[in-house]
């Protein structure tokens, strides 16, 4: 079986959907024609020149990391990138990137941290917010008109859940007003209160639709000036987005939680660092995989008793300590997001079979290379 790349691209956008990359992100096909034959893949962290030259010819490399970010006007291959893009044409290789889509995903880059750390995923640290794309209709309507206004906003593209069609929810009521000067009531008469018995229906519908609903309730509905409420959507939050929560199999002190991080991520200059009380217990854990000082208070609200990220800086490591009990560790950008390779590895071999070779680059992309411990007393 011939695969392409791009059966590839389908199978890494379902796993690692675009839409859930940030705004300021570049995911997806860096270079490469979708229609070509794909020998093999190659997953990395960052696309650098070492790792390309371990890139088969026709083969993919699947990145994390963008190549191609901020501020892009050339790939000439008189710059380093550019190069590598030219390097990776010329030979009929291609790039593609999931990056903070494979972040928020699930299973994405935090579950993988959270996998190879021995915990138990539980939840998302934060949820991503779910799109505002519906929006809920509640329409007051005379009985005897309700079917034709019901009808109404669904040829307008009211009343669809998931696979069906014409969802509607209705209780009666008896509905109250007095018609003013100026009015023209379809029911009753001005300076008169009028009461009628009325329906009111509710049903859900895109929010890209709320123009054509608007007009085509008030086309149907008997009313000059129908009473109807709109209400935005929020849906409850799923399985995707940034960090993860996670339980230990048994209570260790962090000393051994710390121990157990550097074990289990693969070494680097960097190392682990960790700030809070040694001989604590530690059962309950977040997990961020990269960047992750943004979720400091995330964290410190979640019950977890530890925190492990990547990229940690002084300040704001500093604020949660004297805020929060939450011990901190702090590892490699990259160590923290290498076991997310072998994730995406096993979607891919389990989608594609011996059809096509995936690999896993083992070069150590971070860019720490050298690290010095000074004298003194060692903790």
């Amino acid at each position: 079986m011939s695969v392409r790349l791009a059966d590839v691209i389908e199978a890494l956008d379902e796993a690692y959907p675009p839409s859930l990359a940030q705004s300021w992100d570049s995911v997806g096909l860096v270079c490469g024609d979708p229609g070509d034959a794909l020998e093999s893949v190659t997953i990395a962290v960052d696309a650098t020149p070492a790792v390309v030259d371990e890139v088969p010819e026709r083969g993919l490399l699947l990145a994390h990391h963008p190549l191609l970010l901020r501020g892009v006007d050339t790939v000439a291959a008189s710059t380093p990138k550019g190069a590598l893009v030219h390097r990776l044409i010329r030979t009929g290789r291609s790039l593609f990137t999931a990056h903070t889509n494979a972040d928020s995903a699930s299973p994405g880059v935090s579950d993988a941290l959270a996998e190879a750390l021995g915990l138990t995923v539980e939840g998302v640290l934060e949820p991503l917010a779910a799109a505002g794309d519906l929006d809920k209709w509640v329409i007051y309507v005379p009985h005897e008109n309700a079917d034709a206004v019901r009808e109404a906003v669904f040829a307008a593209g009211a009343g669809h859940i998931g696979d069906y069609s014409h969802c509607s929810w209705s209780v009666s009521g008896i509905g109250q007003f007095l018609p003013h000067e100026g009015a023209s009531p379809a029911v009753g008469s001005v300076g008169s209160v009028e009461r009628v018995a009325e329906d009111r229906f509710e049903v859900v519908a895109p929010a890209r639709a709320r123009g054509a609903v608007l007009a085509a309730m008030r086309a149907a509905h008997p009313y000059e000036e129908p009473a109807f409420d709109i209400f935005a959507l929020v849906a409850p939050p799923g399985d995707a987005g940034l960090g993860r929560i996670g339980t230990l199999a048994r209570p260790e002190p962090l000393r051994s939680f710390v121990s157990r991080v550097g074990a289990a991520l693969p070494p680097t200059s960097w190392g682990v660092r960790a700030a809070g009380d040694p001989d604590a217990p530690v059962s309950r854990v977040a997990v961020c995989g990269g960047a992750g000082d943004s979720l400091l208070a995330a964290a410190a609200g979640a019950g977890v008793q530890a925190y492990v990220t990547a990229d940690l800086r002084h300040h704001p490591a500093d604020e949660h300590r004297r805020a929060s009990d939450v011990a901190l560790v702090d590892v490699a950008h990259w160590a923290s997001e290498f076991p997310w390779c072998e994730q995406a590895a096993g979607m891919l071999r389990a989608r594609f079979g011996e059809a096509l070779p995936v690999r896993v680059c083992t070069i150590r992309t971070d860019p720490w290379e050298l690290a010095y411990e000074g004298g003194g007393d060692q903790q």
